[in-house]
């Protein structure tokens, strides 16, 4: 029995972007409404962003909700201000979120710890307020208004993006092709790199391995991931709040890695579920439905440190052994 639960555990491991899309796409089904599935389905992408960062390498940074707003703003301005098709705006705002990672992320990794936190969240509050100031562009404190995408045509077939389904499924085949290229990097020997500069940062180093320049590639990827976060998340709002910007939008990717699992594959969308359910359902009980999240927040810190899916994981694994 162990060993079926062993062999069902590699299977899944094996085809671990198969069976996160699998549930992915039932996963409207469960949800009260299609609209909290979204939220989560990008989100989760956001988190899975900072999860390459924070749990594969290591590095805590408060400052990724610059790279969301990047993705956004630039989406949002490529089609409002430029007249861009949605798809060609979507990859204009990643590279731009993959060229802020590369700047922020340039000035961040000369610094170590809690200094590195600092420095990514003072830079994120600059990103805010040149986009704040910039309100020709990005509508201040207004947000940037007028994104449309009323309807996507795939070989002739006519698609009605402004069906909750249809967006769903849509922004799905996004997040799919991002956890391909995010397994695939993990499991490539720079996957290794990445991991071992977790593991022993000095240790990498005697083995030849160039610190700096891979966590400037991990930092410029976990970016790029939550620009497409943010691009896709300026399609389904179809405005950008400045809010995206804001140093709580980075605290909210902290407390879905840690309440999923930091390091693990899945365990962002975990989190992103958990945070964003807790939300919905509290915020209509009580207006201080922050204290609410924020003690469970805390229960899982002190009593489930790996996280909840990671929790789970583990257990499995233990079970398989014994």
């Amino acid at each position: 029995m162990n060993g079926g639960m062993s062999g069902w555990m590699g299977m899944v491991q094996r085809h671990r972007v198969a069976a996160v899309v699998l549930f992915l796409l039932v996963f409207p089904l469960l949800m009260p409404y299609q609209a909290l599935a979204i939220n989560i389905l990008i989100f989760g992408l956001f988190a899975v962003g900072f999860n390459l960062l924070f749990g594969y390498t290591g590095l805590l940074s408060f400052g990724h909700a610059a790279f969301l707003g990047v993705g956004s703003y630039l989406t949002g301005i490529a089609m409002v201000h430029g007249g861009v098709h949605w798809l060609l705006a979507v990859c204009i705002g990643v590279v731009a979120a993959a060229f802020a990672g590369l700047l922020i992320g340039f000035l961040a990794i000369r610094t170590r710890g809690i200094y590195f936190s600092m420095v990514t969240l003072a830079l994120a509050q600059i990103v805010y307020y040149a986009f704040y100031k910039a309100d020709r562009w990005t509508g201040g404190e207004n947000g940037l208004r007028g994104i449309q995408v009323p309807s996507i045509n795939i070989a002739g077939f006519k698609l009605d993006f402004l069906n909750p389904v249809t967006k769903y499924y849509v922004i799905l085949v996004f997040v799919a092709a991002a956890l391909w290229f995010v397994s695939r990097l993990l499991a490539s020997p720079f996957g290794a790199v990445i991991e071992a500069v977790r593991e022993n940062e000095k240790r990498a180093a005697a083995c030849g391995y160039d610190v700096a320049r891979t966590k400037l590639l991990v930092f410029v990827v976990s970016a790029a991931l939550c620009g497409l976060a943010g691009a896709l998340r300026a399609l389904h709002l179809s405005v950008v709040p400045i809010e995206s910007l804001h140093y709580l939008q980075s605290g909210q990717a902290v407390m879905m890695c840690l309440l999923g699992g930091m390091g693990t594959f899945f365990g962002p969308f975990v989190g992103a579920a958990v945070f964003l359910t807790l939300e919905d359902v509290m915020t209509t009980l009580t207006r201080h439905w922050m204290a609410v999240v924020g003690g469970v927040f805390m229960f899982f810190v002190l009593f489930f440190p790996a996280g909840i899916w990671g929790t789970v994981i583990r257990r499995l694994q233990r079970g398989a052994r014994t």
